[in-house]
């Protein structure tokens, strides 16, 4: 309850509540209705004594006011994350299955990702100055921009890139379906999300649907134990990111300046890594196809870190987590049509079961 002085002369008081319909004199703990000039919707209710008028909320009309705009809102507010997340594991997809165009052109995993990172990087930092919105630079930001970039660029697609020649893309794109359930787990350890009977469900069985299709892999005569292992490290990573950029997000900083930030960072650390043994960012000149994959892919990144950013901040970390698995939707066909993989052991299961997880975190997101 607030106690609000009752004085016709305070200027700031008829400014932010306007009182209708009073018959003078006031009754003592008469209820009387008044609105909020800056909230159009909200209601109020207040009871005068001799000195007070007390102010209350009335939260049950508030709500009878706005029931129809809000039920009309909820259902549209689902659309844009889910948008996001189909978006942005197609280009997902594809990128695993240019990562193995890139190695049939003796294009070094590398080389290839740090090129295509620089691409993207002048690409999104171009948008970001016509927005006005170039990237802060401030000890909190570069904290930010340098981890996001080991775990969700860096790191994890170095892994995925160097192992597609020994495990194939398909796999690839199967193994970065499983940051849902880390992303979950840590969510639920750390409190960012409320333990949710259709969640838990959705991701179990987007999961189930992965392990199955990894199971097949390994099981395989010619299976390369190392490189499978070494695969199902990037996930890990994405997992340990997804959580940070939610949990570390810089207060008032836009998606569309932190992505070309995050790149940016991605790209000094690679960088850095060509001058390791047994790494090098050369690229082939003998032909231009070498080239034209990077270019392609420069556009691939850009679209798909921004959409990331986009669907961190709209669907969170354990939403943001299901790109892979749309990514494996549409990377393992991909790679069996044109590059023509033999198709995973138990592939339409996998697939059900991963659309299916995709289906009721939405729903249990929005519940």
């Amino acid at each position: 309850m607030l106690m609000q002085p009752f004085d016709p002369s305070d200027s700031a008081h008829r400014a932010n509540i306007k009182v209708g319909a009073f018959l003078l004199p006031l009754q003592k703990n008469f209820i009387y209705m008044v609105h909020a000039a800056s909230i159009a919707s909200i209601c109020l209710d207040v009871k005068a004594n001799e000195l007070y008028l007390d102010v209350k909320i009335n939260e049950e009309a508030a709500f009878m006011d706005a029931s129809s705009a809000g039920v009309r809102a909820s259902k549209k507010v689902w659309i844009a994350p889910l948008l996001y997340l189909l978006s942005g594991g197609a280009l997902l997809g594809v990128s695993t299955n240019l990562a193995k165009l890139a190695g049939e052109v003796l294009l070094p995993p590398l080389a290839f990702l740090f090129w295509s990172v620089l691409g993207a990087v002048l690409i999104l930092l171009f948008f970001a100055w016509l927005r006005g919105e170039l990237p802060p630079v401030k000890w909190r930001t570069l904290e930010y921009y340098s981890i996001s970039a080991f775990t969700g660029v860096a790191g994890s697609n170095l892994i995925f890139f160097s192992a597609i020649p020994h495990v194939g893309a398909g796999f690839v794109a199967l193994t970065i379906t499983l940051p849902p359930l880390l992303t979950y787990i840590g969510a639920l350890a750390l409190r960012m999300e409320q333990f949710q009977i259709i969640r838990a469900v959705g991701v179990t069985s987007a999961l189930a649907g992965a392990v199955a299709l990894a199971a097949n892999k390994l099981s395989a005569p010619d299976a390369d134990h190392f490189w499978i292992f070494l695969a199902l490290i990037g996930p890990v990573l994405l997992a340990i990111g997804n959580l940070y950029r939610t949990i570390r997000w810089p207060e008032g900083v836009s998606g569309s300046a932190l992505a070309p930030g995050m790149l940016v960072a991605a790209a000094i650390i690679l960088f850095a890594v060509g001058f390791l043994p047994g790494f090098s960012l050369a690229v082939p000149v003998e032909h231009s196809l070498p080239l034209i994959l990077i270019g392609i892919q420069s556009l691939v990144f850009a679209g798909q870190f921004w959409l990331l950013f986009l669907l961190q901040k709209t669907g969170g970390p354990v939403l943001l987590s299901l790109l892979g698995s749309v990514g494996a939707a549409v990377g393992i066909p991909v790679a069996i049509l044109l590059q023509r993989e033999t198709p995973p052991e138990g592939l339409l299961l996998g697939c059900i079961l991963i659309g299916t997880g995709i289906v009721l975190l939405n729903l249990g997101k929005y519940r």
